[in-house]
């Protein structure tokens, strides 16, 4: 089996964007736990899988949006996450600020543009391993 960059979910409830996200993400490198179309299930597979990375689409099927989700996530994870969104809506980058997110990158992305934020999300997984190994 080949070595993988990092486990990533992706939560996007768009099928065709859905494809290429995951056809960007192998191509760097990446191997995908799961895909998830709503909050709901985004949690689900968070909580199964513990993903390194999670790619989270801000509008999503469901009540909650992207954002929503994140902020029920980071009651039990901290694992890092990248919002794509189809809009630069201000409103929400400052909901999303309070997640703690990697990046915002508006919808569609390319291979470069996707490359730089999931290196800084799995040296962020990286740095917290190490304080936990520092801790224990």
């Amino acid at each position: 089996m080949e070595k993988s960059n990092g486990r990533v979910l992706i939560v996007e409830d768009d099928m065709l964007l859905s494809l290429v996200e995951e056809k960007l993400l192998k191509k760097l490198g990446y191997s995908i736990v799961g895909k998830a179309v709503s909050g709901e299930e985004a949690i689900r597979k968070v909580e199964k899988f513990n993903p390194d990375i999670v790619m989270m689409d801000i509008s999503l099927k469901g009540t909650d949006d992207g954002i929503d989700t994140m902020k029920k996530i980071r009651r039990f994870s901290s694992v890092p996450v990248i919002y794509l969104s189809g809009s630069t809506d201000k409103h929400s980058i400052e909901r999303a600020k309070k997640t703690n997110f990697v990046d915002f990158l508006i919808k569609p992305v390319s291979e470069q543009e996707l490359k730089g934020p999931l290196v800084k999300a799995m040296n962020i997984n990286k740095e917290a391993d190490r304080n936990l190994s520092y801790a224990s």
